[in-house]
C-alpha cells in the first residue's frame, strides 16, 4: 500500500468504544500497509514500513504526544510528565513483520501503548514521569541479516558494522536508511542516557499456548530466552542409487536425518531447552542419486544461558560422532547468539499486582521468542506482559487475539502506569551515564 497523503487520526466516535475495540480497529488499519495484496508483509525500511510510520506517528500525535522518526527509522512519541523534561518510562514494540504475517505480533504492543497514553491525554492526566512510546522497525530481521537495529541504537549497543549488511538485492542497511529519509551518521546520537530512563515495558502476544491452556488473558514474563543459531553442512559422496551397497554409502541426507533427530533428542532430554531445525537442503536432488551434500539450520533457546551453552557443546560432539560413524564431513558454523534476559523483578512484581487488581490470577512464564527488550536490557530494566493468542499461533495469518483480551491487557497497563513509583523503580534512572 502506498504512503497515504494524510494519515488517519482518531475521531470523537472512538471515545465511546472500549479500549479493546479501538485497538483492534487500528490493528486492522495498520495491517493494510503491506507489500503483498491479501497478506501482511512489511519489511524494515520498505515503502510499506514508511507508510506505517506515518500512520503510527499520526496516532501518537492524536494521543497527545510529540513525535519524531529517529535515525534508525523508529517512531518515537513522547508524552511529558507533570513537568517537562522528566526521565521517561519506555513502552513499545515493533511494527515490521515476517512474510505473510499475522497482524498482532509487535504491532499490538505499539498500538496498545498509544491507546494507554491517549486515555491519560483525554483526561488531562500527567504522571510523575514521562512516557515514550517507541515503534521499532527491525525486530524480525527478515530483509537484512541483522536484527534489533532500532532497539540496539536506543540502548547504545549498535555495532555500526551492521549497516554494511545487504538485502537480497544488494542494498545495504546504510543505503536503505538514506532512502527512507534517515541519517545513518546520526545513529550514535539516539542512544538514551541511563539517568533519563526508568525502564522499558512491552506488551506482546504470547506466541505460544500456555495462557490459553491456563485460561488466562495475560501473563507476566519472567525472562526472555537466549538463542544460539548454527548452520550445518554435511559432505558425503554422490553415487548411483542402484549400484552402491547400503553399507558402503556416505549418504549426506541419511547422516543429516540422524543429526536432526539428535537435535530433537537434546531438547527432549534437557529441561528449559527448545531446539528447532527450521531449514534443510539437499543436493544434487535427483531421485536416483545418493545425496552428496546436505545443509540445515539449528536454533537453540533457553531462559538459562548455562543450559543453552552446555547443550550446544554437547550437541556439537554428538553431531561430529554421527559424521564420523557415517563417514561424512561436517562443518558447523555458529551464527546469531543472544544471551537470555531476566526481566526486572520490581517491574514484574508491579505488573503482577496490576493483574491481580483486575481480578485475574497472576501467572509468570518465560518467553521463547526474542523481543526488542533483549537489546533494551543493556540500557535499563525490562518488564513484559504477554497477551493470550488463539492456539499459540504466530508468524501466521491465523494469528488471533480477542477484543476482550486486548481491552483487559491495556487496562492492566493503565493501572501499572498509574501506580508506578519512579522513586522505587529499579536503579537505571539513578545510574550515572
Amino acid at each position: 500500500m502506498s504512503e497515504p497523503e494524510t494519515a488517519k487520526a482518531g475521531t470523537r466516535a472512538d471515545e465511546g468504544a472500549s479500549l479493546g475495540a479501538r485497538i483492534m480497529r487500528r490493528l486492522d488499519e495498520l495491517a493494510q500497509y503491506s507489500s503483498e495484496p491479501g497478506a501482511l508483509t512489511r519489511l524494515y525500511l520498505s515503502p510499506e514500513h514508511k507508510a506505517a510510520t506515518v500512520q503510527v506517528a499520526a496516532w501518537m500525535r492524536d494521543a497527545g504526544m510529540t513525535t519524531e522518526l529517529d535515525a534508525a527509522a523508529s517512531v518515537v512519541g513522547r508524552y511529558e510528565g507533570a513537568e517537562s523534561g522528566m526521565p521517561a518510562l519506555l513502552l513499545g514494540s515493533h511494527i515490521d513483520t515476517v512474510r505473510n504475517a499475522g497482524r498482532y505480533d509487535g504491532n499490538f504492543g505499539v498500538v496498545a501503548a498509544i491507546e494507554a497514553v491517549a486515555a491519560f491525554h483525554s483526561r488531562g492526566e500527567r504522571l510523575p514521569f514521562a512516557i515514550e512510546v517507541i515503534a521499532f522497525g527491525d525486530e524480525e530481521g527478515v530483509r537484512f541479516p541483522v536484527t534489533l537495529t532500532g532497539a540496539r541504537a536506543v540502548a547504545g549497543i549498535l555495532d555500526l558494522a551492521a549497516l554494511d549488511a545487504e538485502d537480497a538485492d544488494g542494498v545495504s542497511v546504510r543505503e536503505a536508511l538514506r532512502r527512507f529519509g534517515c541519517d545513518p551518521f546520526a545513529l550514535p546520537h539516539i542512544a538514551r542516557r541511563r539517568k533519563d530512563v526508568f525502564g522499558y515495558v512491552e506488551m506482546h502476544i504470547e506466541q505460544g499456548p500456555v495462557l490459553e491452556a491456563e485460561n488466562l488473558p495475560v501473563g507476566v514474563v519472567s525472562a526472555i530466552n537466549g538463542a544460539s543459531r548454527f548452520a550445518a553442512e554435511v559432505e558425503g559422496v554422490a553415487g548411483h542409487a542402484g549400484t552402491v551397497p547400503m553399507r558402503l554409502r556416505h549418504d549426506a541426507v541419511a547422516a543429516m536425518s540422524e543429526m536432526v533427530l539428535a537435535v530433537e533428542r537434546t531438547a527432549l532430554e534437557t529441561p528449559d531447552l527448545v531446539a528447532t531445525v527450521g531449514w534443510v537442503e539437499a543436493s544434487p536432488g535427483a531421485v536416483n542419486v545418493i545425496p552428496a551434500h546436505a545443509r540445515f539450520t539449528i536454533d537453540l533457546r533457553s531462559p538459562d544461558d548455562r543450559v543453552r551453552k552446555a547443550a550446544a557443546e554437547r550437541l556439537a560432539r554428538d553431531l561430529q560422532a554421527v559424521a564420523a560413524r557415517r563417514g561424512v564431513g561436517l562443518a558447523l558454523r555458529a551464527g546469531y547468539d543472544a544471551p537470555a534476559l531476566t526481566c526486572a523483578p520490581a517491574l514484574a512484581d508491579a505488573l503482577e499486582r496490576s493483574v491481580a487488581r483486575l481480578g485475574i490470577r497472576p501467572l509468570r512464564l518465560s518467553s521463547g521468542a526474542g523481543h526488542d527488550g533483549l537489546a533494551i536490557g543493556a540500557l535499563c530494566p525490562v518488564g513484559m506482559l504477554f497477551v493470550r493468542c488463539e492456539g499459540g499461533i504466530s508468524h501466521n495469518p491465523r494469528e488471533a487475539v480477542t477484543e476482550a483480551d486486548a481491552d483487559v491487557a491495556t487496562r492492566i497497563l493503565l493501572d501499572f502506569l498509574r501506580t508506578f513509583d519512579p522513586h522505587r523503580a529499579p536503579s537505571a534512572a539513578a545510574v550515572t551515564p
